[in-house]
């Protein structure tokens, strides 16, 4: 994510980094969905108070665009203009389920999903079948990529920051 933020910057689209609670105090168990949807809503509120008037989009890898999610779904009154999962994280391992992707319904800003075609987390027919039944959803099928952007020794992610010519 740091690849891309830096990335991103050097094309001229400011991007504001955080970390979770749990990954500041080093443990590997994720916070509740209270206290990482309150550490969304800061970052949010920092990013517009540093760059007031700019359209402000939210992403977030894995856990943290799926709390994103369920933060936005909350607040559909925020300021945020859209979305972009970095792997969303639809179920666990070997559990194919769309039960985590029910608050998308409620989400009516644009979301856009980069998702590897071999993610474990997101079998690429149910996430291609939640991406259909949302309005506002664009699904990139990031070919041979696992949940980690990994494809072979390919890093996909890295695919994303070459620069593409029209036609």
């Amino acid at each position: 994510m740091e690849t891309l933020s830096e990335a991103l910057s050097k094309a001229g689209i400011a991007t504001l980094r955080f970390n979770f609670p749990f990954t500041e105090q080093g443990k590997k168990r994720p916070d509740s969905p209270a206290v990482a949807q309150a550490a969304i809503a800061a970052a949010i509120d920092k990013a517009a108070s540093l760059a007031p008037g700019i359209p402000l989009f939210a992403s977030g890898k894995s856990f943290g665009g799926r709390m994103t999610s369920q933060w936005l779904s909350a607040n559909p009154d925020s300021r945020v203009k859209g979305i972009v999962f970095f792997g969303f994280p639809l179920h666990a391992a070997g559990k194919p389920s769309v039960d985590r992707a029910e608050h998308l319904k409620a989400i009516k800003i644009p979301m856009l999903f980069l998702q590897g075609s071999r993610d474990t987390l997101a079998t690429w027919d149910l996430i291609a079948s939640v991406c259909d039944g949302l309005p506002k959803a664009t699904l990139v099928r990031l070919e041979g990529a696992d949940h980690s952007f990994k494809a072979g020794k390919t890093d996909v992610i890295s695919c994303l920051l070459k620069p593409r010519r029209n036609g």
